[in-house]
């Protein structure tokens, strides 16, 4: 009887293992049958872009539905690239899921072109094609593409201020008036523009200051008796000896001040980074370089930053961050920082967390 009861449990497992052989054999595979293919606007299709008109609607894109093996729903991509590109660095710029239209804006098709090296104000050709996947897998790229021309806009931020730099024996590059030269700018107050300010590192000496780096046109110097003066041959302001010193100027008073500053306690951060969704995350920050002068000084050359917020923190944790609720310059409080989309060069100070960014970089 125990054989019997042995015989018909082995008999059980295999038909078992030959019914779940059956199934997998007999399930259904997700292939890929055709590509999406974009059916307007028509190739050829001329956009001549204006920079008021840039919430509005350029053109509506549309496609065919890619197909699949089985019925699914899949995320299409709306991909441009320069004309006779690869598309290996094409720029997205719209995605749907199982939707076949996007409307793109003027502000957004105009980034996409300067983006892609189009020149401001001549028509350029670009390539357009459609992408479709599924979950992340099974890509289908639209067999053909259509040819659009596109005439951009500058697409500039408008940035009416005028920036100051030190330069002389008492500060970082000395006397070197070169554009590629690191000086450092004071930091205007966010809601005075003729207000500026810089806490920092002093070497005993003279400075003065400069509004173009490489140019010695118009300097801003000491006219005596706490006076500043902006001319072609300002005078020099003297730092007694090196250390940590409060400089205060304003443009329309025409006054300025010159402190000792106690930085015995100030903290040296080992990194300061900016974050936000303006740089693409709010987890991850983008590192800055301390300057080699001035242990507080950060800066960051030119930066791709997208319309949003932004703050600076140190060693890559929450622990100590700075903001401000005034764009391009400011600080003194946790606000996220307002940014609009542009090519930003970025210095900061961690000794009272002024902040200067400068829009429209190349």
């Amino acid at each position: 009887m125990k054989n019997i009861y042995k015989i018909l449990i082995a008999f059980i497992g295999v038909l078992a293992v030959s019914c779940n052989a059956d199934a997998v054999d007999n399930r259904t595979i997700l292939e890929t049958v055709s590509a999406p293919e974009i059916t307007a606007p028509a190739t050829g299709k001329v956009f001549v872009l204006e920079e008021d008109k840039g919430s509005e609607e350029a053109a509506k894109f549309t496609w065919s539905a890619a197909k699949y093996s089985i019925a699914v729903a899949p995320k299409y991509t709306l991909l441009i690239d320069k004309k006779g590109g690869d598309f290996a660095k094409a720029i997205t710029l719209a995605t749907t899921s199982n939707i076949l239209e996007a409307s793109i804006l003027v502000k957004d098709l105009n980034q996409a072109a300067i983006d892609l090296g189009g020149p401001t104000g001549i028509a350029s050709e670009f390539d357009v094609k459609i992408a479709s996947n599924v979950s992340g897998g099974f890509p289908q790229l639209s067999k053909t593409l259509i040819t659009i021309s596109v005439t951009p806009y500058s697409g500039r931020v408008a940035y009416d201020f005028i920036d100051w730099y030190l330069i002389g024996a008492a500060v970082a590059g000395e006397w070197e008036n070169n554009a590629d030269t690191k000086h450092q700018p004071m930091f205007r107050d966010g809601k005075d523009a003729s207000q500026y300010k810089f806490v920092g590192y002093f070497k005993a000496g003279n400075f003065k200051l400069i509004s173009v780096k490489g140019s010695w046109v118009s300097q801003l110097g000491n006219a005596g008796g706490g006076a500043i003066e902006i001319n072609n041959n300002a005078g020099e302001f003297t730092i007694p000896t090196d250390g940590y010193y409060t400089f205060q100027f304003n443009t329309q008073t025409l006054k300025y001040t010159l402190a000792i500053y106690d930085a015995s306690a100030a903290k040296t951060n080992g990194t300061v980074g900016i974050i936000g969704d303006s740089t693409g995350s709010w987890d991850v920050s983008t590192a800055m370089n301390k300057s080699s002068f001035n242990a507080h000084a950060w800066s960051l050359g030119v930066t791709a930053l997208k319309d949003g917020g932004l703050k600076f923190r140190a060693n890559d944790t929450w622990d100590v961050s700075w903001g401000g609720n005034t764009a391009f310059s400011g600080g003194g409080n946790g606000d996220n920082i307002p940014v609009a989309k542009s090519k930003y060069v970025i210095y900061f100070n961690d000794l009272d967390g002024s902040y200067l960014m400068i829009p429209n970089q190349e």
